[in-house]
């Protein structure tokens, strides 16, 4: 507990100042890093010619969509040619055409799903040029596209942006320094960065071992900060190369965790009203809808942290009635160095603010603990990746106030703008765009041979793997529970399809919303206006997300995990 709770202290003290100093960058204002980064970002727009005229956002979305298709255009021919380039010490051949869909749709949508082992499937230079860069890539995008929806609710600019100038922003003045600092702290630590080929060494058996290398320590860092996931290794981090200590197990957990909770106090910021106290002018820490939106989306995690810890140290009832002890708890496919306390914490913080990195097998976790990472990736919305979980988080607080005002009589308002039914179908399909693509895909799989033959765990935990695959692809999240043999034609074109779908639908039509609430006149607050900066709206806001889950999604729980732990504990 003393470790649970040192982490999130961490994160707690230094999400402030991060956010702080993302508020400045997103509302361009003075930081003490100007006079390097200006001169850095000024070459980057005059090389690349970027007019930063400010966009609607139509011409937005457009422009993120058309930038994220030509990096998916490279870096689909550099794993299909990566056999011939240089950067190969091993030989690694180039991947087959589903396989490479899959892959470079995982990773330009900031899933990072693996339907291969890093370590045989890619050469250094496509662990670079193609995985590494579109970390940074699709990191900042989904930062872009928030910061423009954010500038729309806030309506304090005269556009939503301009999404080159975002993109360069993130990635010159926090992805990349962030990177280098943390990085160097995971070569301190035991990470490789190294650019030799694998080295073979006999083990004290007399035996021989391969041990991977490669610049494992770059890419590490980038899927943490920039909540991507993945591994260069096919074991992720619960390898030692990947993650030796639990100091750097710690930097990892607050590297996934500081910018999408950054991001919610940007918005806090940017919406946040000055006030006249005692003659001067003084803002709050972070504006309060800021603190409504990240109180809400602590008591979840809290929740889920709670269930997931309670539930592993409590162990598996089949051991313990064959006279196995479980003093320690379930520490089946968990490192020891870790232990309990520290996998429970990385198993909902990854599945929290999705980004798929996971320091234990999640298939071996006990059905109430494995729940909790599916049900977080079925929300979508806890924390979630970087930006984009913010987004989904004010779809549920639109919906809240929606409903609210149905019920009193009252057109809704959200930040001083009606919500109207142009605003309401947009969220809608937001919302239900998420579920449909779990729960359809989920049942193709169940219901045709193609799907059924990568299922290798029969009864409720096969269900719940193949529940666990597509709520990970559609939340972009990238972690599995694994078990499933997911390298065929059915499995990559099919989360393929639901990462492709799970990532741009949403982000065009939340676009949509911010440009059409942004083009709306402010009302005046009256007595009749709901408040969504207080503790009431906190808990109305968490009630709205946990009743749209329990609606869409427990049945197809109470036919995984809930049933499996039922058979476990009861049988």
């Amino acid at each position: 507990m003393l470790q649970i709770t040192l982490t999130l202290a961490i994160f707690i003290l230094a999400v402030i100042p991060m956010g702080k100093y993302m508020y400045h960058i997103a509302a361009k204002k003075k930081t003490f890093a100007d006079p390097f980064f200006d001169r850095v970002d000024n070459g980057i727009y005059k090389i690349c010619r970027i007019d930063r005229k400010g966009m609607n956002w139509r011409t937005y979305a457009l422009s993120l969509l058309m930038a994220n298709a030509v990096m998916v255009f490279v870096g689909y021919l550099v794993l299909r040619l990566q056999h011939g380039l240089f950067l190969n010490p091993n030989g690694i051949d180039g991947m087959e055409p589903t396989l490479s869909f899959n892959t470079i749709i995982s990773f330009m949508t900031n899933t990072n799903l693996q339907h291969y082992s890093g370590e045989s499937g890619l050469s250094y230079l496509s662990q670079m040029l193609v995985i590494i860069f579109m970390m940074f890539t699709s990191a900042a995008s989904g930062y872009a596209a928030c910061m423009a929806f954010c500038r729309g609710l806030a309506g304090k600019s005269k556009d939503l942006g301009n999404f080159y100038e975002d993109m360069v922003r993130i990635t010159t003045r926090i992805l990349i320094p962030w990177s280098l600092i943390f990085g160097l702290v995971l070569i301190w630590q035991g990470c490789p960065e190294t650019f030799g080929s694998n080295i073979t060494v006999e083990t004290i058996h007399g035996k021989l071992q391969d041990f991977a290398m490669g610049p494992i320590a770059a890419l590490e860092i980038i899927k943490h900060l920039g909540t991507n996931g993945g591994g260069f290794l096919g074991a992720n981090s619960s390898t030692p190369f990947e993650n030796p200590t639990v100091i750097t197990d710690i930097v990892e957990l607050i590297s996934m965790m500081i910018l999408p909770g950054a991001c919610v106090l940007t918005f806090g910021k940017m919406c946040q009203e000055r006030r006249k106290e005692e003659g001067k002018t003084k803002e709050p820490l972070f504006g309060k809808q800021g603190r409504t939106i990240f109180a809400a989306m602590s008591v979840i995690f809290l929740i889920g942290l709670t269930l997931c810890f309670v539930s592993e140290k409590a162990g598996n009832p089949v051991l313990e009635t064959a006279g196995i002890s479980q003093d320690m708890g379930s520490m089946e496919g968990k490192e020891v160095r870790f232990g309990i306390d520290q996998s429970a914490l990385f198993t909902t913080v990854t599945t929290s603010f999705t980004t798929g990195t996971v320091n234990n097998m999640h298939d071996t976790l006990t059905p109430l603990g494995g729940l909790v990472p599916l049900l977080h990736m079925m929300l979508n919305c806890v924390f979630g990746g970087k930006g984009v979980g913010l987004m989904n988080m004010l779809m549920y607080a639109v919906l809240a106030v929606f409903i609210c005002g149905l019920m009193v009589g009252r057109t809704p308002e959200y930040l001083g703008k009606k919500i109207e039914g142009k605003e309401m179908k947009l969220v809608a399909l937001v919302l239900i765009v998420h579920p449909l693509l779990i729960l359809g895909f989920s049942a193709l799989a169940v219901s045709t041979q193609a799907g059924l033959e990568g299922i290798s765990n029969p009864g409720f935990h096969g269900l719940s793997q193949v529940l666990y695959e597509f709520s990970s692809a559609s939340a972009n999240n990238g972690s599995g529970f694994e078990g499933l043999s997911d390298n065929s034609y059915f499995w990559n074109i099919t989360t393929g399809l639901a990462m492709f779908f799970g990532r741009y639908i949403a982000i065009i039509a939340q676009l949509a919303i911010a440009g059409s609430l942004f083009a709306k006149k402010k009302t005046k607050v009256s007595v009749g206006t709901m408040r969504t900066d207080n503790t009431i709206f906190t808990i109305l806001l968490i009630f709205i997300v946990y009743i749209f889950a329990a609606l869409t999604f427990f049945p197809a729980l109470a036919l995984g995990p809930m049933a499996e732990h039922l058979t476990l504990w009861f049988s």
